[in-house]
């Protein structure tokens, strides 16, 4: 299990990798809502693991969302 601290949640390398890929591949098709990202990802990517199909989905649901606020490099 991995230490969670106060600063923020520790992601795995291949979870972040993915994500990006995804959005940049794809960058019309995702939105700020984790449901829809969900049902997406499992539309287009083959991921057998659905605790790692959540866990893409949720950071391609920051990234939205980091996208609108600006804060995205």
């Amino acid at each position: 299990m991995l230490h969670r601290s106060t600063m923020g949640t520790v992601r795995e390398k291949i979870i972040k990798r993915t994500a990006y890929k995804l959005v940049k591949s794809y960058p019309d098709l995702w939105t700020e809502d984790f449901e829809y990202n969900k049902g997406v990802l499992s539309q287009i990517a083959e991921i057998k693991s659905k605790v790692y199909r959540n866990r893409i989905a949720g950071y391609i649901t920051r990234l939205k969302v980091r996208e609108r606020e600006g804060t995205l490099v």
